[in-house]
C-alpha cells in the first residue's frame, strides 16, 4: 500500500512490466491484451487487481474477463502497465503525469487520493457512461466520493472494504467490545506465549486508516467542510489524544509487541497467524479468504472476526477504502473504452473473483458469493463505516498521522506532543494548497 505523502514524489519502479502469457494463441501476450494487430489501443495501468494476479486463480480469473471484453469491442487492444507494491508513490506518479498530460488512458486510482485527482481537473467524466439507476445503486459515502463539485461522477469506485478484528477463538473465546476488552485479551495471549495484538504502526497509509476507526467511534473529526484540519482542535484534540493513547497502552503494557511500530504490511499478520505466534490482530476483510488459502483446514476454523471495539460497546466505526477505475484521455472514444472497462469487469465480475466488497447494494444479491455469512457480516459493519473525508490535505494528514504515530509507539515524545506537531504540519499543508 502507501508508504510516502503524495507531496513527496520519488523515483519509482518503471511501470509496463510484461505479463506472463496465460492464454493460447495471441489473446494475451505479454503486456497486451488482444490482437497485435488492432488499430486502436487503450492503456490501462493497473495494480494487481488483473491478469499479474499472484494467485494463479485469480490471475486466470481476470484473463478470461479481459479476453472477453477485448472480444466485445472488436479493433481495440490493452496496452498493460503494471504499479510497483509502492501505491503511493505510484499514486503520486500517476497524478504528476496527469497534470503534464503523459497519463495512460485509464487507471486505477485510489480512493485514497481520488480526492486530489478531482481537484487537480485531470479526470475525465464518466457521467455519460453510467446510468442514474446505477449510480443511485452506489452506497452513498461512494457516490459522494466520485462525483464532483459539477454533479458529474469522474471515476468509478467498484470495490471498498473494512477494518476488522481478527481473533484466534481456540485462545481468545469472546469477541473484545471495547478498547478495554482488547487489552485483556491480548494481555492473556501473552500469557499463552503469543506476542498480543499486531496492528500496522509503521510507516503506510494503512496505519493511519486502521488506527482513525478508534477516532471515528468517538465522534472525531479530522476536518471540517471546507476541508481545514481540525483533529488538533478542542473536543476533536482530547479524542484524538485519547483515541492515540490507546494504541500507546496496548505497546507500553505489553499487550502489543514493540515491533509493531515497523509494521506496514497486512501479510504480517497472516505470516503471524500461519505461525501461530499471534491470536488477534486488526486487518482487512480480504484477508479471511487469505487465511483460509494459507492455513490447513483445522487451524483456519479457530478464526474468526469481529467488529472494531470501540471506547464503548455502544461506540463503533471502522474505516471503508477501496479502489476506483478513471480516464486521463483526451479522446472520447478511449474514455467511453475506460467506463466499458470498468463496468464490464471490475463492477460486479470483480468482486465476485476476488470476493472485493461490491459498492452497490444491488450486487450483494446478484452474486452467491456474498451471500456468506463472513459476507453478510462484513456488509452489516458497513452501516458504521467511514471513508476518508475527500479533502486534498488528506493525504498529508495520513502522513503526519504515521510520523506522530512512530513517536508515540516507541516513546520518543509524549503523545499531546506528537499530536500537535501533527496539527501544526497538516495545518501548514492546507495552507499551501
Amino acid at each position: 500500500m502507501r508508504t510516502a505523502s503524495l507531496t513527496s514524489l520519488a523515483a519509482v519502479l518503471a511501470l509496463g512490466v510484461a505479463l506472463p502469457a496465460i492464454a493460447a494463441g495471441n489473446t494475451i501476450t505479454g503486456d497486451t491484451v488482444g490482437p497485435d494487430n488492432a488499430p486502436k489501443t487503450l492503456t490501462f495501468r493497473m495494480t494487481t487487481d488483473g491478469p499479474r494476479n499472484n494467485d494463479p486463480a485469480v490471475a486466470d480469473g481476470y484473463g478470461k474477463l479481459f479476453r472477453e471484453y477485448v472480444a466485445r469491442h472488436p479493433g481495440w487492444k490493452v496496452e498493460l502497465q503494471m504499479m510497483s507494491g509502492d501505491i503511493g508513490q505510484e499514486q503520486a506518479r500517476l497524478l504528476e503525469q496527469a497534470k503534464s498530460g503523459n497519463a495512460p488512458d485509464c487507471a486505477a486510482v485510489d480512493s485514497f487520493v481520488l480526492p486530489l485527482f478531482k481537484k487537480s481537473g485531470v479526470l475525465q467524466s464518466f457521467a455519460p457512461y453510467f446510468n442514474k439507476d446505477e449510480i443511485d445503486q452506489l452506497f452513498p459515502f461512494i457516490r459522494e466520493g466520485i462525483t464532483g463539485t459539477d454533479g458529474k461522477i469522474y471515476a468509478w469506485w467498484w470495490a471498498t472494504d473494512l477494518r476488522v478484528l481478527y481473533r484466534n477463538k481456540a485462545v481468545i473465546a469472546e469477541a473484545p467490545q471495547t478498547w478495554d476488552d482488547t487489552k485483556t485479551a491480548a494481555l492473556a495471549s501473552v500469557k499463552q506465549g503469543m506476542e498480543g495484538i499486531l496492528f500496522n504502526g509503521g510507516r503506510f497509509e494503512g496505519t493511519t486508516f486502521d488506527w482513525l476507526a478508534n477516532f471515528w467511534a468517538e465522534g472525531g473529526k479530522l476536518v471540517d467542510d471546507a476541508g481545514k484540519p481540525i483533529f488538533g482542535e478542542g473536543e476533536n484534540r482530547a479524542k484524538f489524544v485519547k483515541a492515540v493513547n490507546y494504541y500507546r497502552g496496548l505497546v507500553e503494557s505489553g499487550a502489543a509487541p514493540k515491533r509493531v511500530a515497523t509494521i506496514g504490511n497486512y501479510d504480517d499478520f497472516n505470516a503471524a497467524a500461519a505461525a501461530g505466534t499471534t491470536a488477534l490482530f486488526v486487518g482487512g476483510n480480504w484477508q479471511l479468504a487469505q487465511l483460509k488459502s494459507t492455513l490447513d483446514a483445522g487451524d483456519f476454523a479457530n478464526w474468526t472476526f469481529s467488529m472494531l471495539p470501540g471506547p464503548t460497546k455502544e461506540q463503533r466505526s471502522t474505516g471503508t477504502g477501496g479502489w476506483t477505475v478513471a480516464s486521463f484521455s483526451k479522446d472520447p472514444a478511449k474514455v467511453e473504452m475506460c467506463a466499458n472497462l470498468a463496468r464490464e469487469i471490475y463492477m460486479g465480475p470483480a468482486n465476485a473473483l476476488q470476493e472485493h466488497l461490491p459498492t452497490r447494494a444491488d450486487l450483494y444479491d446478484k452474486y452467491p458469493v456474498f451471500a456468506t455469512e463472513a459476507n453478510k457480516a462484513f456488509a452489516a459493519a458497513l452501516k458504521v463505516g467511514q471513508a476518508r473525508p475527500g479533502a486534498p490535505v488528506y493525504p498529508e494528514i495520513s502522513n503526519q498521522i504515521q510520523i506522530m504515530m512512530g513517536k508515540v509507539l516507541t516513546g520518543s515524545q509524549p503523545t499531546e506532543a506528537a499530536v500537535d506537531d501533527a496539527f501544526k504540519a497538516a495545518t501548514d499543508a492546507f495552507k499551501r494548497l
